[in-house]
C-alpha cells in the first residue's frame, strides 16, 4: 500500500483544511480511476452504491454545499444539478468514468473559487442544520469524502481481488 500524503502539512488552518480536502477528493477520484466502464458500475452491496457512483455523490454533494449553501445559488442554478438521496448516485449509461471524474474535477475547481471569496468565519444557514461556517463546511465535506473514499477502495477491492466462493 502507497501514502497519500497531504499537500500541505505545515501552513495555517485554512491552507490545512484545503489541502486536506483536496487529498480526499483525490483519494476518491483514485477508486474509480483506471477500473472499466462494467466494473465502475457494478454493484457489490445491498445499496445503490457503486464506484462511479459514489463519485458522482460527491460531485452534487459539494454542490450542494458550495454553490448552494456558501454561494447561495438557487438548488436549479448549480451546474449539474443538486439530486439528493439515493438518485445522487445514479449515472447516466452515456456517462462514462472519464466524462464523470472530468465532472468531480470541475465542480471541486468551482468550489475552490467559491470558497476562496469568503473567510473561513463565513455563515450561512443550511436548511437542516441551521448556522454553519465555511470551516464546518471544509470538516464536513472532508470527513464525507474520506468515508466516501474508504467505500470505494473496499468496492475496488472486492472487484480486483474478489474473494473465491467458498472460502471465508
Amino acid at each position: 500500500m502507497t501514502w497519500s500524503l497531504p499537500r500541505a502539512t505545515i501552513g495555517d488552518e485554512r491552507r490545512l483544511l484545503e489541502s486536506m480536502l483536496d487529498r480526499n477528493r483525490a483519494e476518491l477520484v483514485n477508486t474509480v480511476r483506471g477500473l472499466s466502464e462494467a466494473d465502475a458500475r457494478r454493484r457489490l452491496v445491498a445499496s445503490v452504491t457503486t464506484p462511479i457512483g459514489l463519485l458522482k455523490h460527491a460531485a452534487v454533494s459539494q454542490r450542494i454545499w458550495f454553490q448552494h449553501i456558501l454561494a447561495g445559488l438557487p438548488e436549479s442554478d448549480c451546474d449539474g444539478g443538486t439530486t439528493s438521496g439515493d438518485a445522487s448516485f445514479v449515472v447516466g449509461d452515456d456517462e462514462t468514468v472519464a466524462d464523470v471524474i472530468a465532472e468531480f474535477e470541475r465542480v471541486c475547481e468551482r468550489a475552490r473559487a467559491i470558497a476562496a471569496e469568503f473567510d473561513l468565519d463565513e455563515i450561512r444557514t443550511h436548511s437542516r442544520l441551521g448556522e454553519v461556517s465555511l470551516r464546518f463546511i471544509y470538516l464536513f465535506v472532508i470527513e464525507d469524502l474520506a468515508r466516501h473514499a474508504g467505500h470505494g477502495d473496499i468496492l475496488r477491492e472486492q472487484i480486483e481481488h474478489p474473494v473465491p466462493p467458498g472460502a471465508g
